[in-house]
């Protein structure tokens, strides 16, 4: 059996776990925990199998960080958590939606999409796929460190307006991550496609955009909203794909109002 996610905990209250990218780690969450705890939320930011102090898992998939991601709701002893998702986060929170909907009370979904791969180019899935992850991988084949790559990756996707200090934390972050553990994420990356449970998805949805996202464009966000029942879209002006991160207390102020909405219909206790 696997080891159960390490984590980082703060604040008393309903339970808010967030789920970060590929290039994250708990601390890609930090001002988020902070804000949570102090409106009166139980905040966890969980490192992800491989990342941090969590063993990875094997095989590496969706299916397997989504397990994950359940048995350490059911370790911090919740009938059901609000899920926060960004990135690769997001298609896990998804994927945990989709197996297990009694766990997720909430769901925000930011910088992500419901599938991947999908072209307009002419390039096939799996082509498109491998020239991916080709292409992120290059400077490690080349002799780079993640710190190197973090230092090129992290600026092309941030907006015009990203804070500073956000993006050193990024860049900490994304530097800070195994590159056996990146290598096997973006594998499993790749094979995500959960397009066709975006209708089936109940919970109250918030789905959080970056005016200049290139990861994760605002195009489609917005097809996300329309599909998933009960969601809707905002998005943040002058940002990019690190939105938590480059505009944090924008971020907040939208994660935090969509937590204090009465649910449309009775959605039980949060523990």
């Amino acid at each position: 059996m696997n080891a159960l996610p390490t984590f980082t905990a703060l604040g008393s209250g309903a339970t808010v776990l967030m789920l970060h990218g590929i290039g994250g780690g708990h601390l890609a969450f930090a001002p988020q925990v902070e804000s949570l705890a102090g409106a009166g939320y139980r905040a966890i930011a969980w490192d992800m199998p491989g990342y941090g102090h969590s063993a990875p898992i094997e095989p590496y998939t969706f299916k397997g960080l989504a397990q994950s991601c359940v048995n350490l709701i059911d370790a911090l002893q919740c009938e059901s958590v609000v899920l926060v998702g960004h990135s690769m986060g997001g298609m896990v929170a998804q994927e945990v939606i989709a197996r297990r909907p009694d766990k997720v009370s909430r769901l925000v979904l930011a910088g992500t999409s419901a599938a991947f791969g999908k072209r307009t180019d002419g390039r096939d899935a799996e082509t498109w796929a491998r020239q991916f992850v080709a292409q992120r991988t290059a400077p490690l084949d080349a002799g780079k460190s993640m710190a190197e790559v973090a230092q090129v990756l992290v600026p092309q996707m941030a907006g015009p307006g990203a804070l500073p200090e956000g993006l050193r934390l990024a860049e900490h972050c994304m530097g800070g991550v195994p590159a056996a553990t990146y290598r096997r994420a973006l594998d499993c990356l790749v094979t995500f496609d959960r397009q066709a449970a975006l209708r089936d998805i109940r919970v109250p949805t918030l789905l959080i955009g970056g005016e200049f996202d290139r990861v994760a464009a605002p195009s489609v966000m917005k097809q996300m909203a329309e599909a998933i029942p009960n969601a809707r879209y905002a998005e943040l002006k002058g940002i990019g794909h690190l939105m938590n991160l480059e505009a944090p207390e924008d971020f907040d102020g939208l994660l935090l109002d969509f937590l204090a909405e009465r649910a449309p219909s009775p959605a039980g206790d949060l523990h």
